[in-house]
């Protein structure tokens, strides 16, 4: 979900800190920091795991994106959009609370194309004349897209850096939640 958004701060950070050597894992697939199959997780979560430290960084903004060929680039209420079609997510994403968004605002009916990823959703309506839910960061950053509506805020979904207790004060996992916390701050909050 965050490959484009982090690839550049990243790179930066190798640049930075050379003596740091990363291994990014990119995955629905919950890695455990508890076991240690993970050193840090940068997780969207309105519930972070007792048994991980962290801070919030962010705050995941989502709106209704469109391909920019078949859509003015303005902003439109959501019932005017009810009877278009909808990409929406499968049962392996996991996004229990975009699924019940869809369902509350009679939009299950007009999905005919579920996908496992927000990266398949953001190609899927790159390719037609659908619609769907994507956060900001990822379709403001695609110039075949436009925002169709203001942000949801009831799908707002807080970022989080974590990391085991017993790592905490590690320099290489403070060093990279400093800067990569900060770099998430500044570029997720923008409306």
């Amino acid at each position: 979900m965050f490959a484009g958004l982090l690839a550049k701060p990243f790179d930066t950070f190798r640049a930075d800190y050379p003596d740091i050597q990363l291994e990014v894992v990119i995955s629905n697939q919950v890695q455990s920091s508890s076991k240690r199959e993970a050193d840090i997780a940068i997780r969207p979560t309105d519930n972070p795991p007792e048994t991980l430290v962290g801070r919030k960084v962010g705050l995941i903004r989502q709106s209704v994106y469109g391909q920019r060929q078949h859509w003015q680039n303005e902003r439109l209420p959501l019932h005017t959009l009810t009877g278009h079609p909808w990409i929406g997510p499968d049962n392996h994403m996991g996004n229990r609370a975009l699924e019940t968004w869809m369902a509350r605002n009679g939009l299950d009916e007009f999905c005919r194309y579920r996908v496992d990823s927000m990266l398949g959703m953001q190609t899927a309506v790159r390719s037609g004349a659908a619609v769907a839910v994507l956060p900001d960061y990822l379709g403001e950053a695609d110039p075949e897209l436009c925002r169709l509506t203001d942000s949801i805020g009831e799908l707002d979904i807080p970022l989080w850096i974590l990391t085991h207790p017993d790592l905490k004060r590690v320099r290489r996992i403070r060093e990279f939640t400093q800067v990569i916390g900060e770099y998430l701050r500044g570029g997720l909050t923008t409306r």
